[in-house]
Parts: C-alpha cells; structure tokens; sequence
C-alpha cells in the first residue's frame, strides 16, 4: 500500500511493537492497523532483536511502500521492557500505544485508548479481566496459570488498583513515560507494571476491555523464565532499586540450585552414599541447574550459544569447583556441629556460600 496526502502530517499515536521471530505476523499487523485506524495520524515502530527469521527484513520492505512504518533494530540486546522503552524513546508522537506483534491484541480497541488518553487519561490499559473482556487466547491451562499468579502477585503490591497488570497492551501519554523513565527497572517482559509501580497515585489510570485473540502464527513468548524475571521485576520494585536486578535474578537461581542441591543430597543418601559423595552429586548437579538457567534468565540479554555456550560452561564450572570445596567443607563443618541429623540444614549453608562467590566471579568471566 502508498500513503501520501495527509497521512504524512506528523502522528499523533506512535504504535510501538517489539517483536521477535514474528515475519509472518508482520504484514497482517500492518494492514490490521491500517483498517482500524483510518483517519488517524499513525506510525508503528517495530523493534526487532535481531531475529533470526527475517522479520527487520520484512518491516525494510513494507517501510518503502508506507511511510509509516518503521524499524529499530537492536543488536546484542534482547527484553522486552527494554525494548519498550528504546521504541517510545524513538517515537514521535505526544500518544504512544504498545502491543504485541503476534496479533493477539485487538486493534480494533486502540480508537478508544486513544480517545480515552485525548479525553484527559494518562494510562490506559485494554484489560483481559473486565467485564467484556476475555483471556481464551492464552494457549493451554499452564500459561494461563502463570498469567493469573504474575496477576495475584502484582496486586498485592501495587500502589494502583488495576485488574489486569500482566496486560501488554497499553498506551501512556509520552510526556509521563518521559518522567517515569528514570524509575524504571526496563528488565523482563511486563513493562506496564514496571511503569504502573513507578507512577504516583495521582497518575490517571483507566481499564479498557479486550478479548485475548488465538496465536495464529509463530510461537508464544510466555514461559516460566517470564514469569521468574517478572518476580525479579517485583522485588526490585518493593527495595526501590537498592538491589540490582540482575544479582536478585542471580540470587533467585542461586536458591533454586539450593533446592536441587538437597533434593540430590536427599536421593543420594538414600542410595546408600555418604555425606560427602552426596554432597558432591548434589554440587554437581547444581552447578549444571544454575548455568543453564542463568544463561536462559538471568544473563537472558547476553545468552550464550555454540562455540560460546560451551566455553561459557568450562569456565562456570571451573569457577563453581573453587566454590564448591568452600561449600562441601563448610556443610561438613556445619554437619559436625550440628550432629548428622541435619543434613539439609548444612548442606543449605554451604550452597549459599557458593552462590555469593558464583555471582562474584561469572559476571566477568561468563557472561561479560
């Protein structure tokens, strides 16, 4: 499709998608926004992280047939908070609305968050848990569980009463995301949250409803990992930022590998192994545990893949084994202190010691 004549005057909503691995959803997304927009001054901004299937190629070649399309590409950097922000920040109209590009959001609803937002609202949020609303979109009863707990969770802190905080679909008055920005953690994958914690009370928020479409191609980004990173998102909002987020997330693998840990103590004792050579499984298999989720989560920008995923793998391991002889001597320490009745109890201690040397050490060794 040509664009001339007036739809060239300078926008008045930036649409703001960050995408990746969507080639397929990108042309349809064009021509969805420009059927519900019509008479609108528009631009949509995809922000790509460099995927691998072509979708920056694609956005190329609709952007040389409607001026109103535009790409940002990112290179080395993946989030989708991050990549929210980097969207705004490029954008040019005072209105800035964020969706998915997977097609799930109806765009229809965006003539009323923009009537809503030019009619005094600073906020506006096309909410699953309204009445007209619906989440069947949600592929499978295990995403939309983890929906619905990243939900319950939110409220519970939020300073804003909002029913749907886990929604991707928003749009915010560029000059309050300006004055939220220093405040944001830009880490995870729900931005709106990040922005609604970060607003004062008197910030004006209204809740739109929207049905949660069917994904009709490619794949859906909600997983555990999101969820995990949306825990760190919140804790990072409750101690106003005195803890990196990253170290929290570090941390947070850290006590899962406790887990793994003991749990592998467990089993093995049960085996008939002594303590030592339990605690020496449980180590391994817990050094294994935690690279593969800090690579998938917390180093989640700067992952490691090929040639690097291995050499990443002997270094951390390396690392680990000098930590690990501090951990299995202090759990054998405290195990004699303890008497031999407590196992999980020493064997916890000492992981925790590993894990303040592990976070130490792999920031500038694995994932520089």
């Amino acid at each position: 499709m040509t664009v001339s004549g007036p739809m060239l005057l300078p926008a008045e909503l930036s649409i703001v998608i960050p995408c990746y691995n969507e080639v397929a959803n990108v042309a349809p997304m064009v021509v969805a926004l420009d059927e519900a927009l019509v008479g609108q001054k528009w631009e949509v901004i995809f922000v790509d992280d460099s995927s691998p299937d072509g979708t920056a190629s694609e956005v190329r070649r609709l952007s040389q047939l409607d001026p109103r399309v535009r790409i940002l590409c990112r290179v080395g950097r993946r989030g989708l908070s991050s990549a929210v922000i980097e969207g705004v920040l490029s954008s040019s109209a005072p209105l800035v609305a964020v969706m998915d590009g997977d097609l799930q959001h109806d765009e229809a609803i965006l003539l009323e968050m923009l009537t809503r937002l030019q009619a005094g609202a600073e906020i506006v949020v096309a909410s699953r848990h309204v009445e007209g609303g619906d989440n069947s979109g949600l592929s499978g009863h295990w995403r939309e569980l983890l929906s619905n707990t990243g939900i319950r969770a939110a409220q519970a802190i939020m300073p804003h009463r909002l029913s749907d905080p886990m929604s991707g679909f928003f749009a915010i008055r560029r000059d309050l995301f300006e004055v939220l920005l220093p405040h944001l953690s830009g880490t995870g994958f729900k931005i709106l949250l990040d922005l609604v914690m970060s607003a004062p009370r008197s910030v004006r928020i209204v809740e739109v409803p929207f049905v949660f479409r069917p994904r009709l191609a490619g794949e859906s980004k909600l997983d555990i990992v999101v969820l995990l990173q949306f825990a760190t998102m919140l804790i990072d909002k409750l101690t106003r930022g005195w803890l990196p987020t990253r170290f929290m997330a570090f941390a947070l693998v850290g006590l899962i590998g406790v887990g793994v840990n003991v749990a592998v103590l467990d089993i093995a004792g049960a085996c008939g192994l002594s303590f030592s050579w339990s605690q020496l499984a449980g180590t391994a298999v817990a050094i294994l545990t935690n690279f593969l989720l800090n690579n998938r989560f917390t180093y989640h920008d700067r992952t490691l893949r090929g040639a690097d995923f291995w050499r990443g793998l002997i270094i951390f391991v390396a690392v680990c084994s000098l930590g690990a002889v501090a951990n299995i001597g202090i759990a054998r320490m405290m195990l004699d202190s303890a008497g031999h009745g407590h196992w999980d109890r020493s064997s916890a201690v000492g992981a925790v010691v590993g894990v303040v040397w592990n976070y130490a050490v792999s920031s500038t060794l694995v994932w520089r």
